[in-house]
């Protein structure tokens, strides 16, 4: 712990609402008067004003500013934020560079919070999601019959693209409320089915409330690994879905990890160890420029914009890639220096999983599971098909599938 930190915080962080200092606490506007140095968005500094000392809205990009909020360390500064600074706001990434200890915090009710206050809804009932400065499409592996949402906005127009989004998947008949600059005097609920959204001249602060109803043919997705191929577009190059489903059991997802899909082919595999969490990341490699492409429409369509997409062959592009937990080859196993490459670059602890259809692919396998150990099976699917005026199952071709657990 720093001296400074046990002379007690002398950075405080104020959250907002519209009300401004009508809605401070007296901590808070003891914080303010005490400060020497304000920073805030311009919004929120016309909020608090008049202030007496030093004012310094954020610049773009942010990040400029830390360096300078460091430099006072010290003095009473008070950064200001919007509703909670700890949920979806700068506080945990000013937590980065300062120490719990040298900061108080103030928060006022999220957007979250006072969205569920005006529907009457409970919060913890609610996925609660920010489309800040993120891709709509975030939002999609979150769309289930009767579920209900409250997403932060980019901007006036993000209900309207929402709405479209929504119909397109099946969801046209979900109830979006437009919660417009709430706990303000402007403050204005709006409501209408995301087909017959019309609204005009949302106000660009705006927290949208969503209580879906799926149609028929809506596309939900399914939190079980082995969605259906048809789920996809593909030319064929795909881990089939049965298979998929035993790979991603094996590849065993958890929280926060990062995959390497190698010979990703639709990508599939990706981004279903991206549904399993929102937390995790994945790097789709891909030689082939039409199957890249492919990858990118298959990630947006399915709710996984995050996922890196690198066009290149293995193992060339496998360099200076951040440092897997988990790695998938669903292709080119055997290119020369792959396995010993994917290896390598595998972190302590992590996991390998590499499925083989040729003979040639498939005795490599068997050869690395002699040598090295690990899990070794052979799997096999048969599909019922029509024979005549009979059904018969025709078996798929078989995969063997090497798992292994690099030593810590």
């Amino acid at each position: 712990m720093s001296a400074t930190s046990l002379a007690g915080p002398w950075l405080t962080l104020i959250g907002l609402g519209e009300d401004g200092r009508d809605g401070l606490s007296p901590a808070a506007n003891a914080a303010l008067a005490q400060a020497t140095l304000v920073v805030g968005g311009a919004r929120h500094l016309a909020l608090v004003a008049p202030l007496a000392c030093e004012t310094r809205a954020w610049p773009s990009p942010m990040d400029q500013a830390y360096p300078q909020i460091l430099a006072r360390r010290g003095e009473k500064v008070v950064v200001l934020a919007s509703g909670d600074p700890f949920f979806y706001g700068v506080g945990s990434v000013l937590a980065r560079f300062i120490s719990a200890e040298e900061m108080s915090c103030l928060p006022a009710p999220s957007a979250f919070s006072l969205v569920a206050s005006r529907l009457g809804w409970a919060q913890q009932d609610c996925a609660l999601v920010t489309l800040h400065g993120r891709p709509l499409e975030r939002i999609i592996p979150h769309l289930f019959d009767n579920a209900k949402i409250i997403a932060l906005s980019w901007d006036g127009a993000t209900p309207g693209k929402l709405a479209a989004l929504l119909a397109r998947h099946g969801f046209g008949a979900s109830r979006l409320t437009i919660c417009e600059n709430l706990g303000g005097p402007r403050e204005k609920l709006r409501a209408v089915l995301a087909r017959d959204f019309t609204l005009e001249d949302v106000a660009a602060l705006n927290t949208i409330a969503l209580d879906l109803v799926a149609d028929r043919d809506a596309k939900i997705l399914s939190r079980a690994p082995g969605l259906p191929d048809a789920f996809f577009e593909h030319d064929g190059q795909i881990t089939k879905a049965e298979i998929r489903a035993l790979t991603l059991s094996a590849l065993a997802p958890r929280k926060g990890e990062l995959l390497w899909d190698i010979g990703a082919g639709s990508g599939s595999v990706a981004i279903e160890f991206l549904l399993a969490d929102e937390k995790n990341a994945a790097i789709a490699i891909e030689a082939n420029a039409e199957r890249a492409a492919r990858i990118h429409r298959n990630a947006l369509a399915l709710g996984t914009p995050h996922l890196q997409v690198i066009e290149g062959r293995a193992p060339e592009a496998l360099r200076d890639l951040p440092r897997p937990q988990k790695i998938f080859i669903g292709g080119g196993v055997t290119a020369p220096g792959l396995l010993d490459a994917a290896l390598d670059a595998l972190a302590p602890g992590g996991r390998l999983v590499a499925n083989g259809v040729t003979l040639e692919t498939q005795a490599l396998l068997i050869a690395r599971h002699g040598a090295l150990g690990g899990d070794l099976i052979s799997a096999q699917i048969s599909r019922a098909e029509k024979l005549g005026g009979f059904f018969a199952l025709r078996p798929a071709l078989p995969i063997v599938q090497w798992t292994f657990d690099k030593p810590c």
